[in-house]
């Protein structure tokens, strides 16, 4: 048990890719046992996780369970790993959706060894940019990610996969060269690529580099890091590849691509973004808490739009994460204030932050499965070309509304909470951003009841008077979501406390 503990993040990290390998030495042919072995070695990283949940110790500050190297010692990089309160949430949230995800993915028979390769290793990618501590690593698990989602959307994606992929690696990699050019000044100045050690060395530090001025620099990196991670959120204006991505992606694909990969843009602002960059955050803050407003009216009006079922939940990420980011925002602008209105403001509203990262991870992940499950029955996503589903499968009818409810923000489920503690953080410190985001908010009942009518109600198309019910296997997907998404509603202390603890610290 304490070598299990000594090395529970190196265990956590790296169990994917040893799934990966043992995948990859089995006999294509053998389909079943492929998918059986995927989500065997997919539920190890999830026991970990668990077991690193419940030794987390929240009264102890900074990074536990620090594991460190050196990595590649020409230039100061070192395989550094650490979690604090943040990152344990997005560990648990990765590891509890990627076995799902993949027990989705049991209807794949088109090259399944190679699909569930590349699930495992993209598991390992996510991982690892929650759990790194070093810009360097943190850099290599942010590009790694990349790749297997790419193949992931170009061979078993859509008609347009090719398109929809291609625009998806541009999108991101142009927004990581930056990334990585500001690593290395940074890397260059402080003498470090350590994210604890550059956290007080780094905004310290008064001389240039290589003869420009010590201002333009940090201006500069600042940008860089923005861009980057605001792509991967995606808040307006740089959203317009993940309509296309996810509508192309496969059922499991957009479960993971909503699910875990947009926080990765949300978590590089709050883990490198707010205590690297402090006093440019602060001056930059209302920027990006108008582009958080943007993003939920925008995303709202986009979706509501939509007559393609599945681009109408896309674009409702484009809505919801604006709220991530409007917490992050308030955080940028008032952490550390003298006034104490505003400093509880900042805590809460960086909380809600995080927790909504985390529940819309939930949520979004079971409405994408159950826009796939009606997909595989009807091999359509056309609104107005389904409707009066309910007669027949009223069991997924239940579980839809449920699972909308949950997105909407109902009162008893998780959205509600999340939404609520960034509209109270945000209130005392952006008044009328607050206020224009209701709009979004507003609209967000909108087109989820508007998707619940057209699937739901109305006439049958006796085309699909046939269609199966939900099966078991799609039911063990989507009912872990909705346990969690009721348990959260219900008692969000179990997650929050978590969070809490690190958010104080963070910005109080």
């Amino acid at each position: 048990m304490d070598f299990i503990l000594d090395n529970l993040l190196t265990l956590i990290l790296f169990s994917p890719l040893f799934g990966m390998a043992v995948v990859m030495l089995m006999p294509g042919d053998e389909k079943k046992l492929i998918r059986w072995t995927a989500l065997l070695f997919s539920l190890v990283p999830l026991a970990l996780s668990l077991l690193l949940w419940f030794e987390y110790d929240i009264g102890v500050p900074g990074y536990q369970f620090e594991h460190q190297v050196v990595w590649y010692a020409p230039i100061g990089a070192t395989f550094y790993l650490g979690a604090d309160g943040i990152s344990v949430s997005m560990v648990l949230l990765t590891t509890i959706l990627s076995p799902l995800a993949i027990l989705a993915s049991f209807g794949i028979k088109d090259r399944v060894k190679m699909y569930m390769a590349l699930f495992l290793v993209l598991e390992m990618g996510m991982l690892g940019v929650f759990l790194s501590l070093d810009l360097v690593i943190f850099f290599l698990f942010w590009e790694v990610g990349l790749v297997p989602m790419y193949f992931l959307i170009n061979q078993w994606g859509s008609a347009n996969r090719k398109y929809a992929s291609l625009k998806f690696i541009i999108y991101t990699v142009a927004g990581s060269l930056g990334l990585l050019l500001a690593i290395q000044v940074m890397g260059l100045s402080a003498g470090t690529f350590s994210i604890p050690e550059l956290a007080t060395a780094w905004p310290a530090i008064t001389t240039g580099v290589l003869g420009i001025p010590l201002g333009t620099v940090k201006t500069i990196s600042f940008w860089a890091f923005c861009v980057a991670f605001a792509i991967k959120v995606p808040i307006w204006p740089f959203h317009t590849w993940l309509p296309d991505a996810h509508t192309e992606a496969p059922t499991a694909g957009s479960m993971i691509l909503a699910g875990v990969l947009l926080k990765l843009g949300a978590y590089g602002f709050i883990r490198l973004v707010l205590p690297l960059f402090p006093q440019q955050a602060h001056d930059a803050a209302w920027i990006l808490g108008l582009l958080a407003v943007i993003s939920a009216i925008v995303g709202a009006f986009a979706a509501y739009g939509q007559t393609d079922f599945k681009r109408l939940i896309a674009y409702s990420s484009v809505n919801h994460m604006g709220f991530v980011v409007l917490g992050i925002a308030v955080a940028a602008r008032a952490g550390g204030s003298t006034d104490p209105r505003w400093a509880e403001s900042s805590i809460i509203a960086l909380n809600g932050a995080v927790l909504q990262m985390f529940n819309h991870g939930l949520s979004a992940a079971a409405l994408f499965f159950l826009v796939g499950v009606i997909y595989e029955r009807t091999h359509t996503r056309d609104l107005t070309k389904l409707g009066g589903l309910w007669t027949i499968m009223p069991a997924y009818g239940g579980i839809l509304i449920f699972c909308a409810m949950a997105s909407v923000g109902l009162p008893g489920l998780n959205g509600f909470v999340s939404e609520f503690m960034v509209v109270r953080g945000s209130w005392h410190v952006y008044s009328i951003y607050t206020a224009l985001t209701m709009i979004g908010l507003l609209l967000t009942g909108a087109y989820l009841l508007k998707a619940l009518k057209l699937v739901l109600h109305g006439s049958l198309n006796l085309e699909w008077k046939s269609v199966p019910e939900i099966s078991v296997r799609e039911r063990l997907v989507v009912y872990p979501l909705m346990a969690l998404m009721l348990s959260i509603g219900l008692w969000p202390r179990w997650v929050v406390e978590v969070i809490n603890a690190t958010v104080t610290r963070l910005v109080g």
